[in-house]
């Protein structure tokens, strides 16, 4: 606003402008704190980690991807996945094809890296176009800028011969997604027409070179000869101070006695010498200057040599100026056709996505360990044998777990002692939904997702002291950010809640938060170490418990990682890891006579509730079959024996 207003030298009237923000609409929500605690971007704690710890966040995990563009619509897509299911499935068919036609996948990956991996940069060149030339043309700022319009046309060139061999990959595929980009790329004949133009100006020899000194000469000779006689005579200037260059360091090697000396080039030094530290017998001598140590060699210049790099740099420079003034015709041809450069960049960047990570990534793995998600408007989330795609990696025995909401179950409280695996479940939970959604397998036996508009975490507890907010006030702030922008549509995962303030009023505040999320019908996973609220089911009967289970021996803990259904009460667990972590043997004892009290009579009134409250729940679990099985896809007969089972098992009592 500050610059509109300095600019146009207009004021704007304050209250006058109705500033509102609207999210993507296409696209899931997930909000910054979510991302954080999901590790989607970067994981928890790195710098406790070290450097090496990348791969434990999923954007590192799938960031096998070869080029810039392909890295930036990753991590876009990560942030912000796909809402659309004709999209997300238009993906999936073409990762089916991908996994099950080796030679159209191995074809893909060694075309992709025949395209320069700045392709998507180039456009940028064309986009724009700058104003006339001035007198100032001389500038060595502008030799930059010509020298950045001739690499970008070496670069383009390059990525169009490319082309001619993802059309021969791309000939016989079958998917919708593969199929069109064959019809719209490789059959489209403004490319080759783009193509011929270069030719006629840029040399055929002329390739996209990553060593400095190459991509140098590459651009000074990037034009044909004879097209400019003042170009021809920069070039002779460039080739004479480079041999000169070069033989100045024939000439070193003989004088000083120093076989082993090289000449490496650096955009920003030019030449310099590099000369085994081995080689040097004391000093070196007085005439070479700039000495720096570098490993086991020595990096050093002299005055010819400074001079001789001035000379050859300031050729270059006459050069790049010479050849913009010689390609400023074939760059406006090329701007005329822009938007298929521009279709072509972004056609590179998805098929880098889904090539060369999602599909690396899923080949990697064994067999049938990454399957295909199906998708559902108004079904429930399901999830056969989920693990946690960042920490199977990690950990090779990884016990795999399973999840069922529905809108008849819509709430799943989750209990258990703390090191059980709730954070990692319900973290592991949302990252299939994300992969599902970007259109991408995910690590599970079977999955059917209801399409997630927005995903809300309420995870960890830490103090905020930039924003002055504590602990409790931090979690206060999540959860009123969660209920004030909430949709029937989106899935929250809620870890811990209440525990940072006092017990009563933690209880009250994690209680009517779910009786809230109850009321909107909301997908809700609830992890928690209050067992009083488990009662919820006692009373909901779209509220589930679920525990993970623990071994208790010779009061000790032996974790199983497994999630079954129901309360399950394990005494003193929180003693227990208090004794582990050495709290005096006095201390625990007293702990556990106070703690013995106060749960006696919990548990009876919890028995008791769930007498009242029985019947209700098996109405509900009834009902709630019956919806399953009229949106099941199942023959006549199988349907009419699971009516049958359902009968039976109501009858006995076994619902």
């Amino acid at each position: 606003m500050h610059r509109v207003e300095a600019e146009k030298g207009v004021i704007v009237t304050n209250h006058s402008l109705s500033v509102t923000f609207n999210g993507s609409f296409d696209h899931m929500n997930i909000d910054a704190t979510s991302v954080q605690n999901l590790e989607i971007i970067e994981p928890l704690h790195s710098a406790l980690w070290g450097t090496s710890n990348k791969k434990r966040s999923l954007f590192h995990m799938l960031k096998t991807t070869k080029t810039i563009g392909g890295t930036r619509l990753l991590r876009a897509n990560l942030l912000q996945p796909l809402k659309d299911i004709e999209t997300i499935n238009t993906r999936l068919d073409c990762l089916d094809e991908l996994m099950s036609n080796e030679q159209l996948f191995f074809g893909l990956s060694q075309v992709l890296r025949k395209f320069p991996k700045e392709t998507d940069r180039v456009l940028c060149h064309f986009c724009f176009k700058p104003k006339k030339v001035t007198s100032k043309v001389l500038d060595t700022d502008n030799a930059k800028k010509s020298q950045t319009l001739i690499s970008s046309i070496i670069l383009l060139k390059t990525a169009l011969d490319a082309l001619p061999l993802l059309a021969k990959v791309l000939k016989d595929a079958q998917c919708f997604l593969l199929a069109n980009i064959h019809k719209s790329i490789c059959e489209n004949e403004k490319y080759a027409s783009i193509r011929n133009k270069i030719g006629e100006v840029i040399d055929e020899d002329v390739l996209h070179a990553r060593v400095p000194f190459v991509a140098r000469t590459q651009q000074c000779f990037a034009v044909m000869a004879g097209i400019d006689g003042l170009l021809d005579m920069a070039r002779r200037s460039f080739c004479d101070t480079s041999e000169a260059i070069h033989g100045l360091a024939t000439k070193y090697r003989e004088d000083f006695k120093l076989p082993n000396l090289k000449l490496p080039f650096n955009n920003r030094q030019g030449f310099y010498f590099s000369i085994p530290q081995k080689d040097v017998q004391g000093k070196l001598p007085n005439k070479f200057i700039q000495i720096v140590k570098h490993g086991n060699n020595i990096h050093c210049s002299t005055l010819e040599l400074a001079s001789l790099n001035v000379r050859n740099k300031s050729a270059a420079g006459e050069c790049y100026i010479r050849t913009e003034v010689c390609l400023e015709a074939l760059v406006d041809a090329i701007r005329e056709d822009v938007s298929v450069l521009t279709l072509l960049a972004e056609v590179l960047c998805l098929l880098d996505m889904i090539v060369n990570s999602f599909a690396h990534t899923i080949s990697t793995k064994p067999v049938d360990r990454y399957t295909r998600p199906e998708f559902t408007e108004n079904g429930p989330l399901a999830i056969d044998a989920g693990r946690h795609p960042i920490l199977e990696s990690i950990h090779n025995d990884f016990i795999p777990n399973n999840i069922f909401i529905s809108e008849a179950t819509n709430m799943l409280i989750v209990t258990g002692p703390n090191m059980s695996g709730k954070s990692t479940y319900l973290q592991q939970v949302c990252l299939i939904v994300i992969l599902a959604q970007i259109g991408c397998y995910v690590p599970a036996h079977f999955s059917a997702i209801r399409v997630v508009d927005r995903i809300f975490t309420r995870m960890g507890t830490v103090d905020n002291l930039e924003s002055n907010s504590s602990t409790f006030m931090t979690e206060m702030k999540e959860t009123a950010f969660i209920m004030q922008n909430v949709s029937h549509r989106s899935l929250i995962v809620m870890d811990e809640l209440g525990r940072a303030t006092a017990s009563s009023d933690g209880f009250a505040i994690a209680w009517s938060c779910c009786e809230h999320l109850l009321s909107l019908k909301v997908y809700t996973i609830f992890a928690t170490h209050m067992e009083n609220l488990t009662e919820l089911a006692t009373i909901y009967p779209n509220v589930k418990i679920l525990h993970f289970y623990v071994d208790l021996r010779n009061n000790r803990l032996d974790f199983k990682f497994q999630l079954m259904e129901g309360p399950r009460h394990v005494p003193h667990y929180g003693l227990l890891l208090a004794q582990v972590a050495g709290l005096p043997s006095s201390v625990i004892e007293t702990a556990r006579n106070i703690t013995t009290r106060i749960t006696e009579k919990e548990v009876q009134r919890m028995e008791l509730n769930c007498l009242q409250h029985n019947q209700i729940q098996m109405t509900y679990r009834i009902a709630q079959r019956l919806l399953c099985l009229k949106y099941s896809n199942q023959d006549e007969d199988s349907i009419r024996q699971a009516l049958q089972n359902l009968k039976e098992s109501y009858i006995n009592g076994r619902l």
